[in-house]
């Protein structure tokens, strides 16, 4: 077991006290990893500001993975109808099994909420973001869309939720 794995305390609801963490991990990806595939001034224009605008609003909806020192290394949110609508792991931390984790999470929730199917969606040109989806055996269902406020297009990704699934 790695050792930030080792230093996971726990998958837990964020709390008010969480939001700039959320906010610095959700920044750190579209400030790292967005670049290689999004254009320069969509990702200048995610500011601090505009993020901490967005995750305050949706933070009663989110669950974050927090490593014993306290600092949130992940963050998730989805919906009770088998929407997954954030998957975030910090730049520093990817590779540990933090988003599987994540996901495990969330796909255990929607599961338990009588979900049968879950969905997300995945900037289409984020190779490495729907090579991670395949391996956790989500696939991509044909569905595409562009959302107004990014104006990329992204790729809808679907996995069956079977009842006693165990991953």
């Amino acid at each position: 077991m790695t050792p930030a794995i080792r230093e996971l305390r726990e998958i837990r609801p964020a709390t008010a006290a969480d939001l700039e963490g959320v906010v610095s991990v959700f920044l750190g990806c579209w400030q790292e990893s967005y670049p290689r595939f999004l254009p320069a001034p969509l990702v200048a224009a995610m500011t601090r500001e505009r993020a901490t605008a967005l995750w305050r609003s949706a933070l009663g909806e989110v669950r974050v993975a927090a490593a014993d020192s306290g600092e949130i290394l992940g963050v998730t949110r989805w919906a009770t109808d088998g929407l997954i609508h954030s998957l975030y792991v910090a730049p520093h931390a990817r590779g540990l099994g933090l988003g599987a984790a994540l996901l495990r999470a969330a796909t255990k929730a929607l599961r338990s909420a009588g979900a049968t199917e879950a969905r997300l969606w995945c900037f289409r040109a984020n190779e490495p973001a729907l090579a991670f989806y395949r391996r956790q055996g989500w696939h991509e269902d044909g569905t595409t869309r562009v959302q107004d406020e990014f104006g990329e297009p992204e790729v809808r990704l679907t996995r069956a939720l079977a009842a006693r699934e165990a991953r």
